[in-house]
This record gives structure tokens, C-alpha cells and sequence, in this order.
């Protein structure tokens, strides 16, 4: 299936091993800000330490201007309303560069932490982190963007009509509404979802506004997009909506060097995604080959040492797709959805004009 082929965007992670110094977070996300990216992740896990990534990201926040700013964020033994409160602040905070990467938790060691229940099967958490976002969107909606008069000579802080209840009913929760959080400035922060595995391309297709796809060679790669695509089409969606980046775990060790035997034109799968090994501007190479085959629509780095591997790819191979006219060189917009070319949603209970 071909589509046509839209500008490059990029990604970086800037996680890694446990860092409590919050200058840390805050000059990787500036450094890949210098570079235009997209937008940075920073991962988490109820499985290791570390902190609260959605927290860290707050922190990063006023020390940067345009960049995009994505934790990730469990679904899985949270709470959907204090989860979509806490995504809309990190937009408030940002101006309207918050997103969040939907993740679950698996393991038995997990569900101890927090004693409600046993783990579940990966395909009921995947169908659970759908309903969550579902039920986010719909409590980011349940604000209208006016809905704030401030009017001190009347008194009146808010018009009760245009805030709505959201009556959500999942198989594992019910959210009732309204938020307690105003709707934030993108209307909906960008969803971010790891559509590789099979479990998960539901939930990618029904709501992702990004979808990561792990897969060793471009074909592979553009098979799961179309797989992922498809299924939002059949969900009423226009596929032209979603952006798939290719992600890419990266070591620029030996900056200069050749890529090691197999890895030239296809990635060998390596833990839990892909694996290059190279220099920059074998990076880059990649890259432009592989966005120019039409297969993604950019890639989600993630560092293997991020102090040193970021500072590679932003200096190094993102200056040369500037050079060679295939990556910008400044932020067109302020907030993350500009940045990918995505429309601001509309409010659906506006439009229905349903009342508290």
C-alpha cells in the first residue's frame, strides 16, 4: 500500500539508566530542541526505579520552548481520570506540547506493588489501555475551550453548560466527568503507542496519533504500518492522521565507523526492538533511505549512552539531513501537533451540545 510521502520527522529518547538530577533531563531535552526534534520520550515502568517520567517531563518543561514532551505512562493499575489530569497539566505547563506514550504493565512482580489483582493477559491490558484512552479524550472534551467566563462582577467562574459529563463505561472502569482539569491547549495531547506487537495495534489504531513500529528492515516495517492503517480506516479514521516513525535503538560508540556485518540494509531485531550500530551519517543514510522508500514517516531514536549518542545524532546526523534539505532547521509552530502536521480535534460535546 503506498502513501504519499510527508516531511521527516524525528524523535529521541532521553531515558536511560536512573537519574534524579533534574539538569539532566533538562539539557538532553534542550539538546535535541537545538536539533528541531519532534519531540523527546522519557521511558518508565512500575518494573525498575526511576522517576515518575510524567513529573520529570513538568520539571522540563519551563526550561524549554517548542520541543515535544512525551512520558510514558502506564495504564495498567492507574487510574484513568487522575492519568488524564495529569497529561493535560503537562500541556497546560508546556503550552501545548505535552503527549503521552500508552504503555502497560505485565508482570506478576507489577501487580504486587499495588495488590488489586493479578497480572493479566497482555491482550486484556492492551484492550483496558484503549479503553483509558478513550476515556481521556473524552474528559479532555468535557471542558469546551470557553468554558471559563472569570467574570468577577458576576462571580461566575465557569458557564455550567459547557461542561459535560462523560458517562464512560468500560469492562474495568467507569468515568463519569467532568474533568477537573480545563481542556488543554492542543485539545487532545498527541497519544503515542508501540504498535509492533500484535496485542497493541488495536488500541494504536483505534487511538494513536503516532504509532512506533520496531521491525528490522523497511518492508517489515511498512507491513505493520499498513496493518495498523488499515485497521483505523476500518474504525472510521482517515489514515492520513496517524504518523508512523520506525524506532531505533542507536550506538554511535565508534562515531565514524562502518556499521557492523548485516547491518548495512537491514537491522537484526535485538531485545525488545531494533538495533543499529554506525556512525552518523550511516544514521542519516538510513534514515533518508529509509523515509524516501515511503516505509515511515520518520524514526524514534532511542540512544544506548544518551549523553554521548544524543549530542551524535543531533550534532552529527540531524545537522546532515539539514544539509541535505531533509529535516528542518526550525519549529514552523508552537505546539507538538503542529510539529507533526495534525490538526487540533474538535470537541465532540460541543458540537452535540450535551449538558451537565
Amino acid at each position: 500500500m503506498s502513501y504519499p510521502l510527508r516531511p521527516l520527522h524525528l524523535a529521541a529518547e532521553i531515558g536511560g539508566p536512573p537519574r534524579y538530577d533534574p539538569v539532566h533531563h533538562t539539557g538532553l531535552a534542550q539538546l535535541a530542541e537545538r536539533g528541531a526534534l519532534d519531540f523527546v520520550t522519557l521511558g518508565d515502568s512500575f518494573a525498575r526505579p526511576g522517576p515518575d517520567a510524567l513529573a520529570a517531563l513538568s520539571r522540563v518543561a519551563p526550561a524549554t520552548r517548542r520541543i515535544g514532551l512525551v512520558p510514558t505512562v502506564t495504564t495498567t493499575h492507574t487510574e484513568p481520570f487522575h492519568v488524564s489530569s495529569a497529561v493535560a497539566t503537562l500541556d497546560w505547563v508546556s503550552r501545548g506540547r505535552a503527549g503521552w506514550c500508552v504503555d502497560v504493565s505485565t508482570t506478576a512482580a507489577e501487580a504486587r506493588l499495588f495488590g488489586r489483582g493479578p497480572a493479566a493477559p497482555a491482550a486484556a491490558l492492551w484492550e483496558e489501555a484503549g479503553e483509558a484512552a478513550e476515556a481521556g479524550a473524552r474528559l479532555w472534551d468535557s471542558w469546551e475551550d470557553d468554558a471559563e467566563i472569570r467574570d468577577a462582577a458576576t462571580g461566575r467562574f465557569l458557564d455550567r453548560d459547557k461542561l459535560h459529563r462523560t458517562d464512560f463505561e468500560g469492562a474495568a472502569f467507569g468515568v463519569r466527568g467532568p474533568a477537573v482539569v480545563p481542556r488543554p491547549p492542543q485539545g487532545h495531547p498527541v497519544t503515542v503507542v508501540d504498535g509492533t506487537a500484535e496485542q497493541a495495534r488495536e488500541t494504536a489504531a483505534r487511538h494513536a496519533d503516532v504509532v512506533l513500529v520496531r521491525a528490522g528492515t523497511p518492508e517489515r516495517t511498512a507491513g505493520i504500518r499498513d496493518d495498523v492503517l488499515r485497521r483505523a480506516a476500518a474504525h472510521g479514521r482517515d489514515p492520513g492522521t496517524l504518523r508512523v516513525l520506525a524506532a531505533l535503538t542507536v550506538d554511535l560508540g565508534d562515531a565514524e565507523s562502518t556499521p557492523e556485518p548485516g547491518l548495512e540494509s537491514g537491522l537484526p531485531l535485538a531485545g525488545h526492538g531494533t538495533y543499529y550500530r554506525g556512525g552518523p551519517v550511516d544514521l542519516a543514510d538510513l534514515i533518508t533511505q529509509w523515509h524516501r522508500s515511503g516505509a515511515v514517516d520518520g524514526f524514534h531514536l532511542t540512544p544506548i549512552t544518551p549523553g554521548r549518542d544524543l549530542e551524535r545524532i543531533v550534532n552529527g546526523t540531524v545537522a546532515l539531513l539539514q544539509h541535505r534539505s531533509l529535516f528542518r532547521t526550525f519549529y514552523p509552530g508552537g505546539t507538538l501537533r503542529e510539529h507533526l502536521g495534525l490538526a487540533r480535534p474538535a470537541n465532540r460535546y460541543a458540537r452535540r451540545g450535551e449538558r451537565v
